[in-house]
């Protein structure tokens, strides 16, 4: 587990240091989008990547770069929150990864400061990209946002393009079973629900940035589908899990679920 964690941790602070734009590798561009009915404004970033090259998820895996945004420089923009399209789950040396094995439209829902005033989104990420190496990579993008914008289908297609919630995969319980183990927490999940297709894969994310999860280790029996991980203080400290912050995403051959919290079990 500890391996692990240093790997990734390698790889966290390469992205930290100061990153050269990777221009021949990954591009950006700033779909403007539409207004909605509840006044919030849907736009996406278009990430283009060179042929064969992949990106990652917002949880990309123990062998991924974890993506950041910074919008400084923006105008009249209250919240932002990324809609991030169902990933793949990818192998990449030995570990898997989760990410895009190619161009992707992340959909971003704002709600502006002030509404009927100008929203101008002014966006920097830092992201990790690979082919035969992974390298990171910085892209920028801006543009102005108007209510009068129009639908873009591979904006809307993207926003199609999530994981089913619990209830429409027709989730039934989910417990999880917590055990103390050296340096950390041992979290069994099981998850009531029909099969996704496939050899299912499971991500685990916690509500808490600075707790390391490692890959799930993932198996169905019937009609439940059970999955382990261990889980660590980055700096090794102590922490507490709160159930209601946990999310478990599965990753099938015929769809993805999104599954929030679990109780006791």
């Amino acid at each position: 587990m500890m391996r692990q964690l240093l790997t990734s941790l390698a790889l966290a602070l390469g992205l930290a240091a100061p990153a050269q734009a990777q221009t021949d590798v990954a591009r950006a561009a700033l779909i403007p989008g539409w207004q909605q009915a509840d006044g919030s404004h849907v736009a996406g970033l278009l990430l283009d990547l060179a042929p064969g090259w992949k990106t990652y998820w917002r949880s990309p895996g123990e062998a991924g770069i974890p993506p950041r945004f910074d919008w400084a420089g923006s105008r009249n923009i209250g919240s932002l929150a990324p809609v991030w399209p169902t990933p793949k789950a990818m192998d990449q040396n030995g570990m898997t990864s989760i990410g895009y094995p190619g161009d992707v439209v992340i959909p971003l829902v704002i709600r502006p400061d002030t509404t009927g005033r100008p929203m101008q989104l002014t966006g920097r990420m830092e992201l990790g990209v690979c082919k035969d190496v992974c390298v990171p990579a910085t892209v920028q993008f801006s543009g102005s946002l108007t209510p009068d914008g129009r639908r873009d289908p591979r904006l809307v297609a993207a926003l199609m393009n999530q994981p089913l919630s619990a209830r429409e995969a027709k989730v039934g319980q989910v417990t999880c079973r917590l055990s103390p183990i050296k340096g950390g927490i041992s979290l069994t999940a099981s998850i009531a629900m029909p099969s996704a297709g496939g050899a299912e894969f499971v991500v685990v994310e916690t509500a808490n940035p600075a707790i390391w999860v490692t890959e799930a280790e993932a198996r169905r029996d019937g009609p439940v589908l059970t999955a382990r991980t261990e889980m660590q203080h980055v700096d090794g400290a102590p922490f507490a899990l709160d159930r209601s912050g946990l999310r478990f995403t599965v990753l099938g051959r015929k769809h993805a679920v999104d599954i929030r919290g679990c109780s006791a079990g």
